[in-house]
């Protein structure tokens, strides 16, 4: 009986005897593989850059800003403006059930910021204590704003990572002093960078107690409220009632400025959650499309496995047939080929794997992390493994079919095939 390195010799000496034949075949499963896989993950990429830009600005986060009222339904003539106000903030924490916390906004970008050694442009922004549970804001030194900094009209700021450096190149900006438009302010805080990329917006911010910034920097003109605000942004109770929070809010806001609350065109607001779940559908499709460029260029090599297989095979009928005089059972024949379809596609398939790892880490290092809305491509797991288990299958079943029809003939009818 025929021993299992006796078999393995036999597979690597007739891979060997048609050396360029099968260099060929295995060329052509590696590039199908590192094709495939490169596809699919070049949309995951920009999958997960896509989720990570969105996850930048808090966890299922709805902005909601101030808009204008249609003299006439779904008309566009005659509108009437609106502005929030803190008292809508407060509307909303206690009278909309489906909305776990909500955060009032005032942004300005008319503000002169001033340190000891430089002076800065940016957002100045007015906000509450509990704007670090509906936004994100990673902080890197001391404290965000609190409580009682609000309710004790405190002069105090918290930095962005970019407004920090520029205010106070080469120095700790932290327990030093600013000054907007005049008026001092005590750094207590400063953000860790938030983003990538060269989208330094949420970096160039500044953060003081709502109560401060609507006592010196209110919001000016003609009709607008003391308390009026730039947005107002919050977060449902659970992520997949967005829709009811939204209806809620709307209605809250509605109520509170005289309009119909049914007037959507009267709200201007983003659902960072919609946003993601149609952001997610596109790049559905983007990998359904790559994948199947990739299937399809894997099926390629596929047929190739399948055409040299049968070729070896027919080609080698005489020898099958020999080897049945001698002895040798249908049995081990099979396990023959089985051996050789599996080595081809097994060896070059994760050749076609690693060569894609390694394209890809060369790719992260030479591009980096730093793109906005894109990550480098990495390996998807499953990908790997379909396109190693589908053709792993391919080869095997093309060397077993045929090998089994020729190993099913008497030894001297496959002796006579030419």
């Amino acid at each position: 009986m025929q021993s299992l390195g006796d078999t393995f010799g036999q597979v690597l000496r007739a891979i060997w005897a048609n050396k360029l034949r099968s260099f060929l075949t295995m060329f052509g499963i590696a590039w199908g593989v590192g094709s495939m896989l490169l596809l699919v993950s070049v949309g995951e990429g920009f999958r997960s850059g896509n989720r990570r830009e969105l996850a930048s600005f808090g966890n299922d986060l709805i902005m909601l800003w101030s808009g204008t009222i249609p003299a006439v339904p779904n008309q566009h003539t005659g509108m009437r403006p609106y502005n929030l106000t803190v008292r809508d903030a407060d509307a909303i924490r206690t009278q909309a059930p489906d909305v776990r916390a909500a955060v009032a906004y005032l942004d300005r970008d008319d503000i002169k910021q001033q340190s000891i050694y430089q002076t800065a442009g940016g957002d100045v922004v007015g906000t509450e204590a509990n704007y670090l549970g509906v936004r994100y804001l990673p902080m890197a030194e001391g404290r965000f704003l609190r409580d009682d900094d609000l309710k004790n009209r405190s002069y105090v700021a918290v930095l962005g990572e970019k407004s920090a450096r520029l205010l106070f190149p080469g120095r700790p900006a932290l327990g030093e002093w600013i000054t907007l438009n005049g008026t001092r302010f005590l750094v207590i805080g400063v953000a860790a960078k938030n983003g990538h990329g060269n989208n330094d917006g949420e970096n160039q911010k500044v953060y003081i107690p709502l109560t401060i910034m609507l006592e010196m920097f209110p919001i000016k003109g003609e009709n607008i409220p003391s308390d009026a605000l730039t947005s107002i942004q919050y977060q449902p109770r659970l992520r997949g009632d967005n829709v009811i929070a939204k209806q809620e809010v709307h209605e809250i806001v509605a109520r509170r400025h005289g309009f119909d609350a049914n007037a959507t065109e009267a709200f201007n607001e983003w659902d960072t959650i919609k946003t993601e779940q149609m952001v997610g559908k596109i790049f559905t499709a983007m990998d359904v499309f790559l994948g199947g460029v990739g299937i399809v260029t894997l099926a390629l090599g596929a047929v190739g496995i399948i055409n040299i297989m049968l070729v070896s095979v027919s080609e080698r009928t005489r020898e099958i047939g020999l080897r049945k005089a001698i002895g040798a059972t249908s049995r081990s024949i099979l396990f023959q080929f089985f051996l050789e379809g599996l080595i081809l596609t097994g060896f070059s398939g994760l050749i076609g794997i690693g060569g894609s790892a390694l394209f890809m880490y060369l790719l992260r290092a030479a591009i980096g992390t730093g793109m906005q809305g894109f990550d480098p491509p990495r390996l998807v797991p499953w990908s790997a493994a379909l396109a190693l288990g589908a053709l792993s299958i391919s080869g095997i079943v093309a060397g077993l079919y045929p090998a089994a029809k020729a190993a099913a003939l008497e030894p001297v009818e496959a002796l006579r095939r030419e």
